[in-house]
């Protein structure tokens, strides 16, 4: 049973320009007292293919969590597009017809969060009931990937500039 679970996920100012803060309204619930703050991460990942260049956005506490419903606003700049292969910024969208320099400034983001794809991680927050609260999953605590009506997504989307909500 989860101690915490997402509700809901409201990607605000979308579609916007690629160099607007990100700002999401997360809704969550609590099922059970947790001793430590919850830490929430923002984490642009600016290669399918390469997590070297994916940036931390945005790193929050939010705490104390008692039991109950909780609903707040994560904001968060921009990536560096400077730390961006040239290629991933715009991604297989004009790949027919690249432009020979990206104009940033141009360049329109669409969060796609109407199709959000959900990873759940196995967290232990309570430690003193066994584990040392760094769990690292066995086997049958992988990280799953779901869609929003809970099954597995088939394939990945056809346009990687859209960035996802995960």
């Amino acid at each position: 049973m989860s101690a915490v679970n997402i509700t809901n996920v409201t990607v605000l100012d979308n579609p916007a320009s690629f160099l607007t803060p990100f700002q999401f309204e997360i809704s969550y619930e609590c099922v059970t007292p947790l001793k430590d703050d919850l830490e929430w991460k923002l984490i642009y990942v600016g290669s399918a293919e390469d997590e070297t260049y994916d940036q931390l956005l945005e790193s929050v506490l939010v705490g104390p969590v008692n039991v109950g419903n909780y609903r707040f606003v994560l904001q968060a700049d921009p990536p560096d597009p400077s730390k961006i292969r040239e290629e991933d910024i715009i991604g297989v969208t004009l790949r027919e017809e690249p432009p020979p320099k990206v104009l940033i400034d141009k360049v329109q983001r669409n969060i796609l969060s109407d199709k959000p794809r959900v990873t759940k991680f196995p967290i232990n927050f309570h430690p003193e009931n066994g584990g040392s609260g760094e769990q690292s999953p066995s086997l049958d605590q992988q990280p799953t990937e779901t869609d929003v009506d809970g099954e597995q997504p088939s394939d990945l989307p056809t346009n990687p500039s859209d960035e996802q909500v995960s």
